[in-house]
């Protein structure tokens, strides 16, 4: 479990940078919490694809597609708090305190998304690499 928190932390980083971008982007159109909400859906589908690939060695199906959210929520709901706690209670900026906040939900993240990736029934497979 060790190594795949580990290329957990790397996807984390491709990720972070792949909802970082959407949300500078959509900053410049909506409001920091519509765009914050819109750039994790978006980060979602890339943490996916990225995470069954390289993190979990584990093949992307439609079924674990649909599943894969319910590892977010705990992340969206941690995440959008911080960053509301921040910005508001804290008076941080809005650009920095989307970054702290993410950080803050990874180890929840990270359980609840092997769960979903590397069913108990699949746990022997999960060392072997998708062809």
């Amino acid at each position: 479990m060790g190594g795949q928190f580990l290329r957990f932390a790397v996807v984390g980083v491709a990720n972070t940078a792949a909802y970082y971008g959407f949300y500078l982007t959509l900053l410049t159109v909506l409001p920091y919490l519509a765009a914050h909400l819109v750039a994790f859906a978006g980060a979602t589908v890339v943490s996916f694809f990225l995470n069954a690939r390289f993190t979990y060695r584990t093949r992307p199906t439609l079924r674990k597609f649909v599943r894969f959210p319910l590892a977010t929520v705990t992340n969206l709901v941690v995440s959008t708090l911080a960053l509301h706690f921040l910005v508001e209670v804290g008076h941080c900026g809005s650009r920095t305190a989307a970054l702290l906040a993410s950080a803050v939900a990874v180890p929840f993240t990270f359980l609840a998304s092997r769960a979903i990736m590397i069913p108990s029934s699949d746990a022997p497979r999960q060392s072997r690499p998708v062809r």
